[in-house]
């Protein structure tokens, strides 16, 4: 029987390849869009969600129209994060793996560019990149695109939401004029029709859906609670959703920090990804969510941008964005290829608004939800517990030789006794935290007179809490979540004794309640690292902890020093180079003081998330 990809057109050896994926029956964009681009005479604007299969959509013809025996770049794919950038890059080497001869290379800020200058040089057709990487090796006079004959705008409305518009335009001005420009974007926004406008000549539009939709596979859903009870209301949702396996969005990075660092405190399963974060660092923490290894991963919109993993069963808009069109990029994380998925929205009463702008915006109705008791998530944990135990996968050539043991263990107990305990095991926990668990659904207006939501979110200061300073940070490759564990594993302490972490450079601030200060210290006395031992002090000992321009630590602690004006630290380092804020101000007023990190770090200076192009606001 002939495979339906072949009826559209393409070869078979990339038939294949695309059959080894599990890929059985194209998309609906790709059924379309394909036979379209397969001719190669016409620019091309598709329009569809995320989780559609747009990169098969361009990426199959563009292996069809290629050369393969000329080694010089003949595709031009540009696209707005180093995420996406990777996921393109590996998608288009899977699917090219039995053609001879055939080159891809990834160009994307935060990873060494010799490397990536070394493999243009031996040779490549087609090269994914973020434009501000791409503009640096074009400036390095690097590579030669007059052989292009076809560039794709992937996630257009975001590289022109991230400020990429001028980037575009100079790496758009080195390609010949009689290429083919193919655009992909989730949304139709005015600047996005601007583009393509500037930069094709009778495009070719083919939309699915209706333009600026949601994914019909998604359920839409909001809860309406008291600003300080956003977090106990987030857990609560967890709770109710044992096998959840999410993306929680927060506006600013010192949010997602915050959260993830709290969750993993309250025994969760989750990490922040952010654009502060190093290469390393984001990699190691993609590759334990796409391994789900991890339940939970707290991101901010940019840093989200392009993830392509499969199953998340739900997205948590923790903050709704500021800009109405980042609602569908980021229930578009759910919901994929076909599956089904929830988008949740923990709000106030005075954000109802917003809801219904979404609700006209992508056409789909949201349901107003009750946060669910805490009988009612005990009794959903408890079910999900017997479900496991009904359904383990038993190993008897292993277990077989304990099953005696096992047996006198319980020679005592009944049937149902066993089966009792086995349940209370998990039980117990959920019932003794949630037995005086309070109603947190609000009515509106009942936040009337409230701070925001931050300050009051768990209602935890310093009082109480020993601030200590350690030799480690971010240049060790640890995040917070990292450094949690390795005070909590060499103290000897439960994470709920550990405060505020302030993740630095070569060294790092960490707060203990005042209690347990003195077991840290005990625990540290003769601990190593990579070689090198780890010291413990309590902060403004031995060097003076100082604070103004940037925090300073002297006395043989490597130094550190960071500039960036007077402002000192307010949600994190501030760092030379004056970008914008990340995410704008969070919901309570609290401003993020933290600086912004380019997503496209070592590229041309565009900032993360900046805006060059005027977007529709709420």
């Amino acid at each position: 029987m002939t495979n339906p990809f072949q009826l559209l057109g393409i070869s078979d050896d990339v038939v294949n390849a695309v059959k080894d994926l599990g890929f059985e029956n194209p998309t609906p964009i790709q059924e379309q869009s394909i036979p379209v681009l397969l001719e190669g005479t016409n620019d091309f604007v598709g329009l569809a969600q995320t989780g559609t299969g747009k990169t098969a959509a361009f990426g199959l013809p563009l292996l069809e129209l290629i050369d393969f025996k000329v080694n010089k770049p003949q595709a031009l794919i540009l696209c707005p994060t180093r995420e996406l950038c990777l996921q393109i890059a590996n998608d288009l080497k899977n699917f090219s793996k039995n053609i001879a001869n055939a080159h891809v290379v990834a160009v994307y800020g935060g990873a060494n560019i010799m490397q990536q200058l070394r493999e243009i040089r031996q040779g490549v057709q087609i090269v994914v990149a973020t434009p501000g990487r791409m503009l640096d090796i074009i400036g390095r006079k690097a590579i030669d695109f007059s052989n292009v004959k076809y560039v794709v705008l992937d996630e257009a409305d975001e590289m022109l939401n991230m400020g990429f518009q001028d980037d575009i335009n100079d790496i758009l001005s080195t390609t010949p004029d009689d290429k083919k420009t193919w655009l992909f974007s989730a949304t139709m926004p005015s600047e996005v029709r601007r583009i393509a406008k500037n930069y094709m000549d009778n495009p070719i539009e083919l939309t699915m859906g209706t333009k600026n939709t949601g994914n019909v596979n998604i359920d839409h859903e909001y809860y309406i609670v008291r600003a300080r009870d956003k977090y106990a209301a987030l857990k609560r949702i967890v709770d109710f959703n044992p096998d959840i396996f999410g993306v929680v969005f927060c506006k600013t990075k010192l949010d997602t920090q915050d959260i993830a660092e709290h969750l993993i405190k309250d025994g969760y399963n989750a990490d922040a990804l952010h654009g502060d974060l190093s290469q390393q660092q984001r990699d190691k923490v993609m590759q334990r969510f796409r391994e789900r290894n991890m339940q939970l991963l707290i991101a901010t919109d940019v840093a989200a941008r392009g993830i392509d993993v499969n199953n998340v069963t739900h997205v948590i808009n923790y903050s709704l964005p500021d800009e109405i069109e980042s609602y569908t990029h980021r229930s578009g994380r759910t919901g994929r290829a076909g599956k089904t998925g929830v988008s949740i929205c923990i709000i106030n009463s005075k954000e109802l608004g917003k809801i219904r702008q979404l609700e006209r915006i992508i056409g789909k109705q949201f349901t107003k939800a009750e946060l669910p008791t805490g009988f009612d998530v005990c009794e959903k944990q408890l079910f999900s517990l017997v479900h496991k135990v009904h359904n383990v996968e038993v190993n008897n050539e292993q277990i077989d030789q304990y099953i005696p043991r096992i047996m006198d263990e319980f020679a005592d107990l009944t049937k149902e006794e066993v089966i009792k305990r086995f349940a209370s095991l998990e039980f117990n926990r959920f019932l003794d935290y949630y037995s005086k668990a309070p109603d947190l659904n609000a009515a509106v207006g009942d936040d009337r007179g409230e701070r925001g939501e931050r300050g009051e979110r768990r209602g935890r200061g310093s009082e109480g809490y020993t601030r200590l300073f350690i030799n480690l940070g971010s240049v060790d490759e640890f995040t917070r979540g990292d450094m949690l564990s390795f005070i909590c594993n060499n103290g000897k302490i439960g994470g709920k004794s550990v405060g505020k972490i302030d993740l630095k450079g070569v060294f790092s601030f960490f707060e203990v309640e005042d209690a347990v200060a003195d077991k840290v210290f005990e625990g540290f006395k003769s601990v190593e690292f990579n070689g090198r031992q780890v010291r413990i002090e309590r902060s403004g000992e031995g060097g003076g902890e100082r604070r103004g321009g940037g925090e300073r630590r002297s006395g043989g602690f490597g130094g550190e020093r960071r500039s960036g004006g007077g402002g000192g630290y307010r949600g994190g380092d501030r760092r030379s180079g004056g970008g914008r804020r990340e995410g704008g101000n969070s919901g309570g007023g609290f401003r993020d003081f933290s600086g912004r990190s380019r997503e496209d770090k070592g590229g041309s200076g565009r900032r993360e998330g900046g805006s060059g192009e005027r977007r529709k606001k709420w």
